[in-house]
């Protein structure tokens, strides 16, 4: 539990860190990265020959999923436009939906890779992992927010 907390409080710096330099985005862009694989290692408890085939696999299915997610924001977008019509409006949240579909999908496929690597609990956790991480960095960037709002 100590270490836990211990690297939370690593992250957090390591986050404001990484926030501050915006103007670096690659650099800012990998602490981030390097933070989220540092939470991962620690809440899964990896050994050492889990954590080598394991972060092959989630670097595989993570670029994956990026790519659906970054789809799904263009479209978003795109329908956000005052001038798109109903029916393009409409194919793209059908088009969106499909996304969803093909993301779900991929999480279904990757089950199975996870499990050849992991145990059942450490996917639980790495589940709860991922939401918590998205969590610390939404309130973070939230933090950041408001302190450019009083300015």
């Amino acid at each position: 539990m100590k270490k836990t907390t211990i690297l939370i409080i690593i992250l957090t710096i390591a986050f404001t860190a990484s926030l501050k330099a915006q103007d670096d985005f690659p650099r800012a862009k990998e602490k981030i990265r390097a933070a989220k694989v540092g939470l991962i290692t620690s809440r899964l408890n990896l050994t050492e020959d889990q954590a080598k085939t394991f972060w092959v696999v989630y670097e595989e299915f993570d670029k994956k999923r990026a790519e659906i997610r970054k789809n799904i924001r263009e479209m978003t977008a795109e329908s956000r436009n005052i001038t798109t019509t109903d029916d393009k409006i409409l194919a793209d949240i059908k088009e969106v939906l499909s996304l969803k579909q093909k993301e779900v999908d991929l999480e279904k496929e990757y089950l199975s890779k996870f499990l050849k690597t992991i145990n059942v609990r450490q996917l639980s956790e790495l589940f709860k992992t991922e939401q918590l991480f998205n969590q610390m960095l939404v309130k973070k960037l939230n933090k950041k927010g408001d302190k450019f709002d009083k300015e």
